[in-house]
Formats: structure tokens, sequence, C-alpha cells
């Protein structure tokens, strides 16, 4: 933001490298904050989990603001990749007008809460479920033994 306040000329060419550039420091962060502490084989795999949580997490939101901003997915991916990348260009809900919040900044934090409340929706049904689980299998103790 403030390269953007005070150099807007260089904000402008920088465009969209500027969040590329935060994702990449957002994961390799975590990335050497495991690896100091835990040996090669746990930081090489722990870099490879992180590095395909975050790809998922950035697809998927990417994937809900197009949908809902303007119908498409992977609209246009012919001009970045070639003509024959066109197969991928769908149009996922026909005769959408499109909702431009969604493909506005705010739209990314609408859209990332709703992700993480469903995720924390999830979490709390498995733990119900583990919890259930756990006392329907406990052995049942007869009270009139021993008495």
């Amino acid at each position: 933001m403030a390269i953007n306040a005070w150099m807007h000329d260089l904000y402008k060419v920088l465009g969209l490298f500027i969040p590329l550039i935060v994702t990449n420091c957002a994961v390799l962060g975590r990335a050497e904050a495991f690896a100091s502490q835990n040996s090669v084989h746990y930081a090489v795999w722990d870099g490879l989990m992180m590095g395909l949580g975050f790809t998922f997490a950035l697809v998927l939101l990417g994937a809900i603001r197009e949908i809902l901003g303007s119908g498409t997915l992977f609209s246009h991916a012919s001009l970045l990749l070639g003509d024959s990348f066109k197969f991928l260009e769908l149009t996922i809900i026909p005769d959408y007008s499109g909702f431009l919040l969604m493909i506005l900044p705010p739209g990314g934090f609408i859209a990332i809460g709703f992700v993480l409340a469903a995720k924390q929706k999830f979490d709390k049904r498995q733990a119900a479920k583990r919890e259930a689980y756990d006392s329907s299998s406990l052995p049942m103790i007869n009270s009139s033994v021993g008495a």
C-alpha cells in the first residue's frame, strides 16, 4: 500500500507481482520457521505439503471468485497459454451477468471467510462424530454388579 501511495507508477508496473511476492513470502517464511527446528527429512516433507496446501487454497479461492464473479472458469486461458488450451475455458453459469464484488479485492476476503466457516463447520462435525464413536465404544459398566 505504501508503494501504491508514494510510488504509484512503480506500483502500476509491478501490478500482479506484488501479491505473488507476498504469497511466496508467506510460504517461505512458514517453511523456514519449521525447517529451523526440525531435521531435513521432516523439513522437506513439510515444505512440499505446505506448498501443495497453499496451491490448493489459492486455486480454490480463485475458482470460487471467478465462478461467482463472472460465471466462468479459466476464462481467456488461451490468451495466457496459447490456443491449444482453449478447451480449459468453461462457462459454468450460462447467461450470467456477473457479480462485480466477487472479482474485486473485498470479494476475496468474503470468499475466504465463507471457505473458513465451511471448514470450521466440517471440523466440528468430524469432532462430534469422533466423540460419538469414542463414547459408544467404551465398555458398559453395570451398576448392579457388586452391590
